[in-house]
């Protein structure tokens, strides 16, 4: 075959992949929920063109003249599920985190960071699985602008956002293997410079752990979360702020915080805070079921949900069972964990006693909460660990409309960029993400997880064909 033959077949194949995926599919006879605006369309049918939705009408709108439909009767359609709050650099496993628990003698972590970056396809399609369609990945080794460029090229993967390495008040060693996740930063200039790196990569967000403690007052560090901020907006790039202190949530925003990417933990919001989250428009992501699952999994207490059990990677899950590690190398906060078991539920309520209501204070103030889980931490399951999140903001007293909205429209702000504004509600121009549901999850959040349909960019999924 020569060139000219090459190239008129390349084209030909071009022509026929862009008409397969321009193709019609109308979704026909489902009751849609737009979390958005709170709007709920009974018998209504969903046209979607190619990536795109196209239409959203009452009715079946002519479906009959489409190319294909779906038969959606007695069936929810909602937007994909966004998750704000994950890290990819971490599996969810016992050895990924080994700054918190050092089990290097039962699996180095290099060996770890190897598994992490061979597995990266199986993490997508379990966000898929769960319904999640989008992501937001806030911080890890600058090979993280590799999985946002890989999860671009690979139709069963979530969209994902992502920053690079957490610029931080303390240093992390342990994960240093040559390109280490998060950097610790020494001064105004240093932070500046490092923006300037950050921002060649084109991250979605900068991403700075403001951690306090004794050692590291708020005030000491404020001026390195200044000048991260200043230079980041200065390049246009949004700044995301660990804080789970109030004063220290409350510094990172009066600097300029565009999303604090958890709870306030040690004590309750006061009015001042709830004004000035509200007057700088900032957004924040609770992370709840992130305080549970480091306590509980090393105090062999770990409550995975269904879900998580289904869905979840089993080699990840199988690690979590702290009584399989030898005693002899049980790190010290292990071993003091399973000697006091009720020690570790204490400190996890005392967290929620704070955490729970002041979720329910910033929704209640008008506050935009996205939702996130902080997944791949110990114990925190990519994918379903966001079924796990809802059953705690239930808890804090959100309205199961309210949980839909931090999970689609209110994440994808979050997001933000063209794709945000892209994704996160079902109407026409937007991406054609979304999640069939076989129950009503206004009825009870626990529907949320009754997946029939996933369908991504136009792509159909069965839910049950996902994950094999």
């Amino acid at each position: 075959m020569n060139n000219k033959t090459n190239c008129l077949a390349a084209i030909a194949l071009s022509i026929f992949a862009i008409t397969a995926q321009a193709e019609e599919i109308a979704l026909v006879g489902s009751t849609v929920i737009n979390p958005a605006d709170g709007k709920v369309m009974p018998n209504a049918t969903v046209v979607i063109n190619g990536q795109k939705i196209e239409n959203v009408a009452t009715g079946k709108q002519n479906a009959a003249a489409l190319g294909r439909q779906i038969d959606c009767a007695g069936k929810f359609i909602l937007p994909g599920y966004i998750d704000t709050h994950v890290h990819f650099f971490q599996s969810g496993d016992l050895f990924t985190r080994p700054d918190g628990a050092d089990l290097n003698s039962v699996r180095p972590y290099k060996d770890e960071v190897a598994w992490v970056k061979s597995h990266l396809n199986d993490v997508f399609t379990r966000y898929l699985r769960s319904g999640v369609t989008s992501v937001v990945d806030v911080g890890g080794p600058f090979w993280n602008f590799e999985v946002r460029k890989t999860a671009n090229a690979t139709a069963k993967a979530p969209r994902v956002a992502v920053a690079g390495p957490l610029i931080s008040s303390v240093s992390r060693e342990k994960l240093d293997l040559g390109d280490p996740p998060i950097v610790k930063i020494d001064t105004p200039d240093q932070a500046r410079e490092f923006v300037r790196k950050l921002a060649e990569q084109n991250p979605d967000l900068v991403k700075i752990w403001y951690i306090v403690d004794k050692d590291h007052p708020v005030d000491a560090f404020r001026p390195i979360v200044r000048a991260t901020i200043e230079e980041s907006h200065a390049h246009k790039i949004r700044v995301a702020v660990h804080a789970t202190e109030l004063e220290t949530a409350r510094a990172a925003v009066e600097e300029g915080a565009d999303v604090l990417v958890h709870s306030v933990i040690d004590k309750p919001v006061d009015d001042s805070f709830v004004k000035l989250l509200k007057d700088r428009h900032t957004i924040l992501c609770p992370t709840l079921v992130v305080f549970e699952r480091y306590g509980r999994t090393f105090s062999h207490q770990l409550n995975l949900t269904p879900e998580e059990k289904a869905w979840g990677n089993p080699e990840v899950i199988a690690s979590l069972n702290v009584t399989k590690i030898p005693k002899d190398k049980l790190p010290a906060r292990i071993r003091d964990a399973l000697a006091k078991p009720d020690d570790a539920l204490d400190r996890i309520k005392k967290t929620y006693h704070i955490a729970l209501p002041n979720l329910k204070t910033l929704e209640d103030a008008g506050i935009t909460i996205a939702a996130g889980t902080d997944a791949g931490n110990i114990g925190t399951i990519h994918g379903p660990a966001l079924f796990r999140e809802f059953q705690l903001m239930k808890e804090a007293g959100l309205t199961n409309m309210q949980i839909l909205q931090c999970a689609t429209a209110n994440a994808a702000k979050l997001f933000g960029g063209d794709t945000g504004a892209q994704i996160g509600k079902i109407e026409k121009g937007n991406f054609a993400d979304i999640v069939i549901l076989r129950s009503n999850p206004l009825d009870d959040i626990a529907h949320a997880s009754d997946i029939d349909t996933v369908i991504k960019n136009g792509a159909v999924y069965p839910a049950d064909s996902i994950l094999h």
